[in-house]
């Protein structure tokens, strides 16, 4: 038995049968005929991932690292590896005067996880960016590409969570970024900067979030645990004449997203804790390990809490965006637990 507490950075304290690393694509067609987080489970650098039980199925650390980069008279095309840290990619763009990511930096994870989640910060969704996105099909074991407009990319959402996501591994994702830059400020502190410049913004962002997320190596998280909700516009409507400051963007004609965050600090959850996790009194949509004794039990016990705290008080639903596994695979709460 080997521990997973080092390798996802909520550190619950638990264990894995076999753990072993993919390297190269070869490494990772040796899984052809198995299926994701059913059969194995794949990691990059766990941190939006979280084990509630021991685990019984196989454990892979995704560590299939490279990128290049090609120019077009408009675009800067770079195809990055699947095991590539987020950021740190974030940062080699900026270097590059590839402009763009720069709302998306202190992001924490793998260049392949990105497009799963459609990972997106500050008004910026990394599905902007994407061309195509290279993965393995687990069935055939053929290297196969999806360009972008076939990812059924959504909110926090893809076709890699949804149809593809116990079938494929990604293995490579290509970003288009145009030359021609154009900032994003419309999200929270961002507004306050007077002409900026990429490094303006990566290093705004950079501050922000290090003030309101706390640095997983210190201190047990996995990052924003809540997804944002998207609700109607009626409903909106009606929460407003109650709640006229909770924070709200529209999103398309009809729905609106509503701050997560602000939902649990108003419920009085901000700052409290059930055993062993914390809600961080910073930013109430990070949960925490506080004392790195936490273990799944204490973690659903926590989740489940808040989830019928907020739906009492405001009669939303919130849904994990971190990734849960049980002893066999991958699970989601149930809709008992938020009614």
């Amino acid at each position: 038995m080997s521990s997973l507490k080092p390798l996802h950075t909520f550190g619950l304290n638990h264990t894995a049968e076999s753990i072993s690393y993919l390297a190269t694509p070869s490494d990772f067609q040796e899984l052809v005929g198995l299926a994701l987080n059913t059969d194995f489970i794949l990691l990059g650098s766990g941190s939006n991932v979280v084990f509630l039980e021991d685990i019984s199925i196989p454990v892979f650390i995704n560590r299939f690292y490279g990128k290049t980069l090609e120019e077009t008279n408009d675009a800067y095309i770079v195809k990055v590896n699947s095991g590539e840290n987020w950021h740190e990619f974030v940062v080699w763009c900026l270097d590059h005067n590839i402009n763009g990511f720069e709302n998306l930096g202190l992001i924490p994870g793998t260049v392949g996880a990105s497009p799963v989640q459609n990972i997106g910060a500050y008004g910026v969704e990394v599905e902007r960016f994407i061309k195509e996105v290279e993965y393995l099909n687990l069935k055939t074991g053929n290297f196969e590409t999806l360009l972008k407009n076939k990812c059924n990319f959504g909110y926090r959402d893809s076709i890699f969570k949804n149809e593809l996501s116990k079938s494929s591994i990604i293995t490579r994702v290509t970003f288009e970024v145009p030359k021609k830059w154009t900032p994003v400020t419309t999200y929270g502190e961002l507004n306050s900067i007077i002409n900026p410049n990429p490094l303006d913004i990566f290093n705004k962002v950079c501050e922000v979030r290090a003030n309101k997320l706390p640095d997983p190596t210190k201190l047990g998280n996995a990052g924003s645990f809540f997804k944002n909700p998207i609700i109607d516009k009626e409903r909106v409507e009606i929460l407003n004449q109650e709640f006229p400051e909770l924070p709200s963007y529209p999103i398309g004609k009809n729905n609106v997203k509503v701050a997560a965050g602000w939902l649990i600090d108003q419920a009085g959850l901000k700052g409290t804790s059930f055993g062993e996790v914390g809600v961080n009194p910073a930013q109430a949509l990070v949960l925490t390990n506080l004392n790195g004794k936490a273990k799944g039990h204490d973690l659903l016990q926590a989740t489940q809490a808040i989830i019928k705290t907020v739906f009492y008080k405001f009669g939303i639903t919130l849904e994990p965006e971190v990734r849960m596994f049980e002893r066999s695979g991958e699970t989601t709460i149930s809709a008992q637990h938020d009614t």
